[in-house]
């Protein structure tokens, strides 16, 4: 069984960002918890991001001292996405009214594995909603069957939807 994770493309989870108090405490927790179920030293893992979510993964992989592999030989898979960047006035998109029920539908189908509803997340409101999907067809395809979501984190701070979620049969 391959474990999958999905964590989001939050930039104050780089080094760069870092400031004296973090802002991400509870999300930055989630995702190295994330990483470490589904990867340790020497392990390759196949990720799925676009510039930015890569340099994230990159990062977040050094921690436990993995590595990004484009192989076709891999141990784990990590996602990188999340959902509306408009679920509030002062979110980086403005409000979008229908932000709250795209983002509840994602929510649905990353608990409840529902693969087909994770390949047909609406791409084109997704661009509108400022969301990061691309990668669920991936995760949709890499989830193990039978195997439950174990979500970490589900919060917008800031007005974005993030999610970190686990599929790897642990307890």
């Amino acid at each position: 069984m391959t474990p999958v994770a999905l964590v989001p493309g939050v930039p104050a989870l780089l080094p760069e960002h870092a400031s004296l108090t973090d802002p991400v405490t509870d999300l930055r927790a989630a995702c190295r918890t994330a990483v470490g179920r589904i990867a340790g030293p020497g392990s390759a893992v196949r990720v799925v991001a676009g510039p930015l979510g890569l340099r994230i993964a990159e990062h977040l992989l050094e921690e436990v001292a993995a590595r990004a592999t484009g192989d076709a030989s891999y141990d784990a898979v990590l996602v990188v996405g999340n959902g509306s960047a408009r679920r509030t006035e002062k979110a980086p998109g403005h409000l979008d009214e229908r932000a709250a029920a795209f983002d509840d539908a994602v929510d649905r189908a990353l608990r409840e594995t529902d693969r087909a509803a994770l390949r047909a997340v609406d791409r084109d409101l997704a661009g509108d909603l400022l969301a990061e999907v691309d990668g669920l067809p991936d995760l949709a395809a890499a989830v193990p069957a039978g195997v439950a979501a174990d979500v970490l984190y589900a919060d917008d701070p800031f007005g974005v939807q993030y999610w970190v979620v686990v599929w790897d049969a642990l307890p």
